[in-house]
């Protein structure tokens, strides 16, 4: 599946990939799987090691007893594909001096290489082409040093190892169920096109099945028009302070998008109050603002003159930290009131940062909308039931058109199956 179209650019990188056609919101862009996968260690022995679902039950790999599958299928497809190079080998080579030297990312992009090599090294499809797809990718900024791999390759050099690694840092992606990370893998095609946006038009998404490797699904967030170049986000847009910082050390540009030039033209963003008082009265002025003139982040970064100078503090990171934990703590201690208050604040500020229909956003309004159940069922409601479920209706509405859009991923249990719930428990009370 292959909605967009590859055009040159000057810079920075190479090309654009555009949309061939107008694109509504929800639509699939791309669809590809993964060439090759590493579950994170908390994953190992809970996932299957091929597929990557959650099943009841796991069988080991008898040969190295460190790999785990939901079946003999799942279990013979990762053996051709590259087991096969890997475990009599894996042992001794997890246990070796050199392995054991490397600091845990590395150790997760060793494993992950060395199944890439044995996949190729396997002979599993056209070798060249493969390869080709790989290095034609752009190499990440640093040159980075050799990493000890499971066994050595017989088709491949060690100079092409490297250039395989140095690809790695700026063009692997994260593997998530619904926005928890589980893995890292390896999508060639999906590195090739997409260029980064912290206000993206689009955003990746993992399907999970039964004896086949994770897919990625790029679907649009909004309505795109032909032409329109596809972006996706790298990493997290809310990191406002170190994002710069990790596009260039990471992946070697600047970005030039419409939030950073934003942030660029505010200037420094200066450091939220640390007293209490100070705090809250931050946070009202953010919702007197919003109130007054709503917006989202598409809007905010087209006239930052508009945007009042006294609050540029609540784009500090410590700030966004601060109302994210004590949300989630108010509201997991049984603080409905403050969780409540905590979440509004935070969702105003979430509205500035991400564009419409980010997933986080999403996910963000259905801890809202389960709150204010749990208002609503606690002893302690000191309002009208009433306005409490019809305040709980609204950020589940919300939250079920923003998640509809990226629709089904990850693991089977996930939002939209508590979406159905709640709204079946609103209608039962």
């Amino acid at each position: 599946m292959l909605n967009v179209k590859l055009e040159p650019r000057t810079w920075p990188g190479r090309s654009n990939a555009v949309a061939t056609e107008h694109l509504s919101a929800g639509s699939l862009i791309m669809s590809c799987e993964a060439l090759a996968t590493i579950l994170l260690p908390p994953e190992k022995g809970r996932r299957c090691d091929f597929c990557h679902t959650l099943p009841r039950r796991l069988q080991k790999c008898s040969g190295c007893a460190s790999y785990f599958y939901c079946s003999t299928i799942c279990q013979e497809l990762q053996w051709q594909a590259h087991h096969k190079k890997v475990c009599k080998r894996f042992g001794k080579y997890t246990s070796s001096m050199a392995f054991q030297a490397l600091a845990p990312h590395e150790k997760l992009d060793a494993l992950l290489l060395s199944h890439l090599i044995a996949h190729l090294d396997s002979g599993v499809g056209a070798i060249n082409d493969t390869l080709s797809s790989i290095t034609s990718l752009l190499p990440g900024p640093v040159d980075p040093a050799s990493l000890p791999i499971v066994y050595s390759s017989s088709r491949l050099s060690e100079s092409v190892l490297k250039d395989i690694y140095s690809r790695f840092g700026n063009n692997n992606f994260v593997l998530h169920s619904h926005l928890t990370t589980f893995g890292h893998g390896v999508f060639p095609l999906a590195s090739r096109y997409f260029n980064h946006s912290c206000l993206p038009n689009a955003a990746a998404k993992y399907v999970l099945s039964p004896f086949k490797q994770p897919t990625m699904e790029v679907v649009a967030l909004r309505e795109i028009a032909s032409e329109e170049e596809v972006c996706l986000p790298y990493l997290d847009p809310a990191l406002l302070q170190s994002r710069q910082q990790i596009f260039q050390l990471s992946y070697g540009f600047e970005c030039r998008c419409s939030s950073c030039i934003f942030f660029e033209n505010v200037g420094p963003i200066p450091d939220p109050p640390t007293l209490q008082a100070e705090r809250e009265d931050l946070a009202l002025r953010l919702m007197q603002f919003m109130k007054a003139t709503p917006r989202d982040g598409l809007t905010l970064t087209t006239n930052s003159t508009s945007f009042p100078p006294d609050l540029l503090a609540v784009f500090h990171e410590t700030f966004i930290t601060y109302l994210s934990e004590t949300f989630t703590n108010a509201s997991h201690d049984g603080r409905y009131p403050t969780a409540i208050h905590f979440g509004q604040v935070l969702l105003a500020l979430y509205r500035l940062i991400y564009p419409p229909n980010y997933p986080q956003l999403g996910m963000h309004l259905l801890e809202m909308a389960k709150t204010y159940w749990n208002r609503i069922i606690s002893e302690n409601v000191d309002t009208t039931v009433e306005q409490v479920k019809s305040e709980c209706r609204v950020h589940l509405d919300e939250a079920k058109a923003i998640l509809h859009v990226l629709g089904s991923e990850g693991d089977e249990e996930g939002p939209l199956t508590e979406i159905t719930t709640l709204e079946r428990l609103l209608t039962d009370t």
